[in-house]
């Protein structure tokens, strides 16, 4: 093994989900994980002792303030920012319409923003429906449809002085491509725009690091890598300072806390620790800090999901009656297909019926299935691998689309 590497043992990986007690293949990741013990019993602890809000001078409510802090530094340390610059919420699509709304009010009249057609609808209809009430212009980078690419030279015609804003994914949840995300921001940074990064999908499957993408702001979501229902938005505190969103005047003005009028499900933020100390727990051979064994653990992810994920795409793509959306050089182990003469719901429930667990539908991606046809016959079925899935279940996956037959 080189630096930073180390191994995968799936089979104590299994061992610490009793999810996968139902016996099913749960090949539905991109959609949400299952939830291993040490998330299951942090929520419950929290749930067994007395906690207040904030801001109280009781120990209740200083557990309020410890929940908080620790899932801050969590999830600054699963992507590599800083505590200070974390706003917790219930869920991305929440944040991201928080922080657009906040950066909003700096457009005016003939500003523009770029936006793509490769992103989850979440990243997309937040800035097109304010640029539009703000009088600014929208810009869509394109994705190539035959490979599900969304190349990065484009953004040279796409960017002008005007640019105020660049919305791009890290990693598309529907077809797995992972745009160069680095080269997008580059550019936009070249012209003075700031670059939203969606990474829901990207963290569960890679090291991430928000100053490596040069990602301004970086949503993510912890039911996507095995934790509660909590999102988290991670920026420079500096850049979220010069920004004032709509909070109650109760609010404390302070950054972060400003972003975060709703308030907190507090039980819920107990999992957000356990879950990254779980990510940095994935392999035996991480030392070192909690960022630390985080890349090693999140390196040896990537090396075994890809191993499981290669076998399961290519014997799909050799399936005659079977049609894999996209063929992106650089991907998370996740697909989109059809079957011929067969509606993507009508293969989900056969596929359940066989004891596998896959989405259909277009999975929020509108604008990318739509631009490439496949939602007028209801979109596609989505596979999706996850650190707990095992060779023994993709063969099982490839055996169940193979016998797949239009009735």
């Amino acid at each position: 093994m080189g630096p930073g590497e180390g191994r995968l043992d799936v089979a104590r990986v299994r061992g610490l989900f009793p999810g996968l007690s139902d016996g099913f293949v749960h090949a539905d990741g991109p959609a949400g994980t299952l939830l291993p013990e040490s998330v299951v019993f942090a929520v419950a602890q929290a749930m067994r002792v007395p906690v207040a809000d904030r801001g109280g001078v009781f120990p209740a409510s200083a557990r309020a303030e410890g929940l908080v802090a620790s899932a801050r530094a969590a999830v600054a340390d699963l992507v590599g920012g800083v505590a200070a610059g974390v706003v917790l919420g219930p869920d991305p699509t929440t944040l991201t319409w928080t922080v657009a709304r906040a950066l909003a009010r700096t457009w005016r009249p003939g500003d523009e923003i770029v936006v793509s057609r490769l992103d989850h609808d979440a990243n997309i209809r937040p800035w097109v429906q304010l640029a539009e009430r703000h009088g600014v212009g929208v810009r869509w980078a394109e994705v190539d449809i035959e490979t599900g690419e969304l190349p990065d030279w484009q953004y040279d015609e796409l960017l002008t002085g005007r640019t105020r804003l660049v919305a791009v994914t890290a990693a598309s949840s529907a077809i797995g491509t992972r745009p160069h995300v680095s080269a997008i921001a580059r550019r936009a940074h070249e012209v003075g725009a700031l670059v939203f990064v969606d990474g829901v999908h990207a963290v569960a499957h890679d090291p991430v690091d928000v100053g490596e993408l040069g990602a301004d702001f970086l949503v993510v979501a912890a039911d996507r890598w095995c934790g509660p229902h909590v999102a988290a938005v991670v920026a420079d505190p500096a850049l979220l300072g010069e920004l004032a969103p709509d909070k109650l005047l109760s609010v404390s003005d302070r950054v972060p806390d400003r972003f975060e009028s709703g308030g907190h499900a507090f039980e819920l933020l107990a999992g957000v620790p356990a879950a990254v100390e779980h990510l940095a727990s994935l392999s035996e051979d991480a030392t070192g800090s909690r960022r630390e064994r985080l890349r090693t653990s999140m390196t040896a992810v990537a090396v075994y999901e890809g191993g499981l994920f290669e076998w399961l795409d290519q014997a799909l793509r050799a399936m005659r009656h079977v049609q894999v959306i996209g063929s992106a050089a650089d991907t998370t182990p996740t697909l989109s297909f059809t079957v011929a003469g067969m509606r993507p719901r009508q293969v989900a429930a056969e596929l359940s019926r066989r004891g596998v667990c896959a989405w259909d539908g277009d999975f929020s991606a509108r604008e990318l299935f739509d631009a490439l046809g496949v939602n007028e016959e209801g979109g596609a079925v989505q596979l999706g691998l996850m650190h707990y899935n095992t060779a023994e279940e993709v063969g099982y996956l490839v055996d169940s689309v193979a016998e797949l037959r239009p009735r």
